[in-house]
């Protein structure tokens, strides 16, 4: 009765103001002001104006630098920007819910609140919240045998040859968004962050969180295994335990998981399947700073540093081009604060421009398309170019083993499935490995992708999707190709390797070093002539050039893509090796 007071009196101070700020409408999503149009209370988020820049933030920071300074600026904008605004909601006794991942707020109220909210300076937009859904596996029989200990998927990627190096995936934690997760399954448990194995104890403070506060109208009825705001890591659709398993999962009979060792944490960010912008986002800014079960105390250094994002947001579910910008917002913001986020192509192939479906078109998220054990893609992996946005980007970036995929199920047990969901946490579990060889890369997000793609077995096929053939690397069916963890993990051993480590003599120097235009090379104490040589991470000389020492060479790197080079000097029957990063 409070809040229909509230109303009242709102809608009568609207009358009174004598000049109302003109296109107000304009600032409001279409799809909402349709909703609203009945004169009944909708649940709608509201974008602040105002927006965080996490410009500031180097490729020399390290992951807990880069966390704490995205956290920090994110959450004093939000804190400044939002309080005349929770101000003028809670006068009027309106329930919120403030997020700080993008500067925004969720709440409901009916078309006069929309509009007097639409005409606040600080407000730029207010989008609707509709319901969204997972990207549902592609149920097939295997046509091989089951119960293997290796699975043919880590055998494909050469994963096992990592563990074999002796990484396994140790210190490295992985987030999953998903349908929620069993965590006490035995392929999980030993792997789970909040378990301590040796004292048998458990705890979920900053390792679980549940976004899910409400009943999804969608699902026909209330009876949800899980129930609401569960304290305890909790699967109410069977999805998300079986996307963990592929990234983490081991036991006495099964090696599932690309990075066994790997420690894991969880969001639920969908009630039986179906989620919503805001609880997408709710998940995105937890794994930002976990927080404890209360949602409060959050600590950026316990970020993961890979999470897995097998879900999409549809347009025919109410996902369109009025609210695609928030949640792109907020990855990149990850991205900023030194996470990788991998995204799950869909399952909308085999024509081309099938990734159309939020988040996996977006330029932040590394999409992953699906591969058989015969090592092609599967006609169900989504293809680009990306049209929906207009950029004619390629897409996915790579792809991975994703039909026939077993891994862990509720109540214990194991399943095959298929679907760009099963391919993505390949490519999380990889790396996993990557950062447990060489802990530098923790939070280089772009180093990280550009191994991934570089060191990827090139794959070609004859369909020709948009301007880019198929026989080209890369296409818009595979991306850069199959990924393959032994090379990719090589890669980031020989990074571990500085330039002052393996450079015999230290009078030679290289600075700036991460770099974008050029680098320069002191070689002023030598007098022979010097050959100079750049190799990409496929071993492909990209410069070359032969000086007569005791000068400054200027190595011009303004062409090259970003990512990681390999440079020799050769003089006098030696050879120097080192690495140049460009960013």
């Amino acid at each position: 009765m409070k809040y229909s007071l509230s109303l009242l009196l709102l809608c009568f101070s609207l009358l009174s103001v004598s000049q109302t700020p003109p296109h107000w409408e304009e600032k409001v999503s279409r799809p909402l002001l349709e909703r609203v149009a009945d004169g009944g209370i909708h649940p709608f988020i509201i974008i602040l104006s105002e927006q965080a820049d996490l410009s500031m933030v180097t490729i020399t920071d390290t992951k807990e630098e880069k966390g704490r300074y995205a956290y920090a600026q994110l959450k004093s904008t939000a804190k400044r920007s939002q309080s005349n605004l929770i101000s003028f909601l809670e006068d009027l006794n309106i329930p919120y819910t403030s997020l700080m991942i993008i500067n925004s707020m969720l709440l409901k109220g009916d078309l006069p609140l929309i509009q007097n909210l639409a005409q606040r300076h600080d407000v730029d937009r207010i989008i609707d919240n509709p319901m969204t859904q997972y990207l549902h596996p592609i149920t097939e029989a295997p046509a091989y045998g089951r119960g293997l200990e290796v699975q043919w998927g880590i055998e494909m990627i050469n994963a096992n040859d990592v563990w074999a190096l002796g990484y396994r995936g140790q210190g490295v934690t992985v987030g999953g968004a998903d349908t929620g997760y069993e965590w006490h399954h035995p392929a999980l448990i030993n792997q789970y962050r909040g378990y301590d194995a040796e004292l048998d104890t458990v705890d979920h403070n900053y390792n679980w969180h549940d976004a899910i506060h409400e009943i999804d109208s969608l699902n026909a009825d209330s009876n949800n295994i899980c129930g609401l705001d569960s304290p305890i890591p909790c699967d109410d659709r069977g999805h998300g335990t079986h996307t963990m398993g592929t990234m983490v999962g081991l036991d006495s009979i099964f090696e599932i998981g690309v990075a066994p060792e790997a420690e894991w944490c969880g969001c639920r960010n969908m009630e039986r399947g179906y989620g919503s912008p805001f609880s997408y986002l709710e998940c995105f800014e937890w794994f930002l700073a976990p927080t404890d079960l209360n949602n409060q105390n959050p600590d950026p250094s316990l970020a993961p540093h890979v999470i897995n994002n097998s879900w999409g947001c549809p347009k025919i579910e109410g996902c369109d081009s009025t609210n695609w910008h928030i949640l792109e917002m907020a990855i990149q913001n990850l991205r900023q604060a030194g996470i990788v986020v991998v995204v799950s192509a869909g399952n909308d192939g085999p024509a081309c421009s099938t990734i159309a479906v939020a988040p996996a078109f977006f330029e932040g998220s590394f999409s992953v398309g699906a591969t058989a054990i015969n090592d092609t893609i599967v006609g169900f992996s989504s293809r680009g170019p990306i049209l929906v946005d207009g950029s004619n980007r390629i897409k996915p970036d790579v792809s991975a083993p994703g039909r026939d995929i077993l891994s862990s199920t509720r109540g214990g047990n194991y399943g095959f499935s298929s679907g760009t969901s099963m391919a993505a946490p390949h490519v999380v579990g990889l790396v996993a490995l990557m950062i447990s060889a060489n802990p530098e890369l923790a939070g280089q997000v772009d180093i990280i992708e550009d191994i991934i793609e570089q060191t990827a077995v090139p794959k070609t096929t004859d369909q020709n999707c948009g301007n880019e053939p198929g026989t080209e690397v890369p296409n818009n069916t595979y991306g850069y190709g199959r990924i393959d963890a032994l090379a990719a993990v090589n890669v980031a051993l020989a990074l571990m390797v500085g330039t002052e480590e393996i450079t015999s003599d230290p009078s030679i120097r290289i600075y700036p070093n991460p770099a974008d235009e050029y680098v320069l090379m002191d070689v002023r104490n030598y007098d022979e002539k010097i050959s100079i040589l750049l190799f990409d991470t496929q071993g492909r000389m990209v410069w070359q050039r032969v000086e007569t020492g005791d000068h400054l060479i200027r190595i011009e790197l303004a062409n090259q893509p970003s990512g990681i080079y390999f440079y020799q000097v050769v003089y006098d029957g030696k050879m120097i090796q080192g690495r140049i990063i460009v960013i």
